[in-house]
């Protein structure tokens, strides 16, 4: 069907939500954004969907949450009734229709006999991956489009190992998905007869608890903290989402009592606004956060985005102004500090691994092999980190310590199995108070680390292509440079190419070697001087990213080359 028959299809259903109606109505007239809501399904990839909400085959809606579920169902009954039987654990986030969507999942369950667990109020993505492990579900949705616009909503799929599913089981998913030829038709269960038939199930508190029993493990000196406990000064911001009531819990249970939650923000927003953006990448994302840390003379500022997976922080400099740090820098911090500490009190395991995904700075590595601790390389996506987890406790050949990527997505203990910025904000401000002990602060600590180790520093840059024009652009790109290898970059020669998408390692000389990670559409390149960049679109937005990572023997020298390299990328890209 073309997309005008399609739109054709939903204006002439009668039964068309009436909000969704209304939305159609305004946009009889515009051609071009009906043309963009009807041209083509929202992709469902490997990390799920995420869209603009609205009417359309290519938004988010009850219709297309239904078909997504109505796919995730018949996966599931494929695996068998055992499978089946086992449910789904449903989790949802603070923005605009996240709990009519977990519902509107429940019940597109309920009427394939699918029992599920839908948490009682918002809660944050990682608590949703430690449901899924702790009830033994079969598989998680949550509803969630992470850090983007207030225009948006999102639907991500988990295994039953806690980690958002893996390619082989999305693309299944996928298949069955489009077999649904028409979203409006998928049949729902009455909300009330699947509750009173055991098949919607409303959780919450039990789950916090198990969760939080399990966080203790994150705090690595107690002492510390308990010496510390009145004198770390930390502001903690949700940013108008999930993160407030576990994140307060967690740093109480903890042993902190000098932490002020940001009031404003505290209180759960789908406009988020008091935020350009709720992203804590984002040195905008601190302002109300930092006006408070100045009046409290805070030490640390941490900020958790809307579900709560991925944590920003800004550090107190010597001049009394704050500074954002990058996930990176952050990352750096949390290895140094778990190697060191557990080194100290000899609990640092002999098969000790950290995990981090390739476009992650190389400072990372080299602090981990300092303290004899392997780094293993992963593709970028948490799923990826969570995999080498699972294949780690199968094989009992390494341990796994911490897990990171550059996107401000941190794991400490892997009862959960994504990123969990909870973990991460209690570990950080232990981190904080150990060195406060010292009569020092996390920027000194980053300095100290560049001192010993070199001056790292990354960069990405995000390119927004929408609608059918911006794909195309950003096929055409990818095309261009697999097809015109590049041989240098601001004057600086390629030594290695890696095709994570042929999965062929190439080096100056012609010599090549087969990469052994799944295929994915990332191009990645070794300069002469250890710097390095990567390509690669994003798999949850219209965006294709540049990664660039340098050393340098100064941090003005580091910003330098960055700066040569982003010019190179403007120039090729025509911004």
């Amino acid at each position: 069907m073309s997309w005008k028959e399609i739109y054709e299809q939903w204006t002439n259903d009668d039964a068309l939500d009436d909000h969704l109606k209304t939305q159609l109505d305004e946009l009889k007239e515009k051609q071009e954004a009906l043309e963009d809501a009807f041209y083509a399904p929202l992709e469902f990839g490997t990390a799920g969907m995420r869209g603009i909400l609205g009417p359309g085959i290519n938004r988010m809606n009850i219709y297309t949450v239904r078909q997504a579920t109505e796919g995730l169902a018949r996966f599931m009954i494929k695996q068998g009734f055992d499978v089946a039987r086992r449910g789904v654990a449903i989790a949802y986030d603070s923005r605009h229709l996240s709990q009519e969507f977990a519902m509107e999942a429940a019940k597109t369950l309920a009427y394939n006999n699918i029992p599920s667990y839908v948490f009682e109020s918002l809660r944050p993505t990682p608590e949703l991956s430690f449901a899924v492990r702790y009830l033994k579900t079969f598989t998680g949705i949550m509803i969630t489009a992470s850090h983007n616009p207030p225009e948006y909503n999102g639907y991500k799929v988990y295994g039953e190992d806690g980690g958002q599913m893996p390619p082989v089981d999305a693309d299944m998913v996928t298949t069955l998905i489009r077999e649904v030829d028409n979203p409006l038709t998928v049949p729902v269960m009455a909300e009330k007869a699947a509750k009173e038939q055991g098949l919607i199930t409303m959780i919450g508190e039990d789950i916090d608890q198990a969760y939080l029993s399990e966080l203790q493990a994150v705090t690595i000196d107690q002492d510390v903290i308990d010496q510390m406990d009145d004198q770390l000064k930390l502001i903690f911001t949700p940013l108008h989402g999930t993160g407030k009531m576990l994140g307060e819990k967690a740093l109480r249970q903890a042993g902190f009592k000098e932490f002020i939650v940001e009031p404003e923000q505290a209180v759960a927003d789908p406009d988020f606004s008091t935020v350009k953006s709720p992203n804590p990448e984002e040195s905008s994302a601190f302002e109300y956060s930092m006006r408070l840390g100045q009046k409290e003379n805070a030490d640390l500022l941490i900020a958790t985005d809307p579900d709560a997976d991925r944590l920003g922080a800004a550090v107190r400099m010597p001049n009394g102004d704050y500074k954002v740090l990058s996930g990176n820098q952050i990352g750096a911090l949390l290895i140094r500090y778990i190697l060191e500490a557990r080194k100290k009190t000899n609990a640092l395991p002999e098969n000790a691994v950290i995990l981090k995904s390739i476009v992650s700075s190389e400072l990372a590595t080299t602090i981990a092999q300092s303290y004899d601790v392997p780094m293993v390389n992963v593709l970028t996506g948490f799923k990826f980190i969570a995999e080498k987890i699972k294949e780690f406790e199968a094989e009992h050949s390494h341990s796994f310590i911490f897990g990171f990527e550059e996107s401000y997505g941190f794991l400490v203990q892997p009862f959960v199995r994504d990123k969990d910025a909870i973990q991460a904000l209690v570990l950080l401000a232990e981190v904080a108070a150990a060195y406060k002990k010292q009569g020092k602060t996390l920027y000194d600590a980053l300095q100290e680390i560049f001192a010993e180790y070199g001056y790292y520093a990354e960069k990405t840059i995000s390119l927004t292509m929408s609608g059918q024009e911006g794909s195309a652009k950003i096929t055409s790109l990818m095309k261009s440079f697999r097809e015109q290898t590049p041989t240098e970059f601001a004057g600086t020669k390629v030594v290695q190419t890696e095709d994570f998408k042929q999965l062929i390692r190439k080096n100056a000389s012609g010599a090549t070697e087969k990469l052994s990670t799944p295929p994915s559409d990332v191009l990645k390149y070794t300069l002469e001087d250890d710097s390095w960049l990567a390509i690669r679109p994003s798999g949850t937005e219209p965006k294709i990213k540049f990664y660039i990572g340098v050393k340098a023997d100064s941090d003005e020298r580091a910003q330098q080359k960055i700066e040569l390299l982003q010019a190179a990328i403007n120039e090729i890209t025509g911004n």
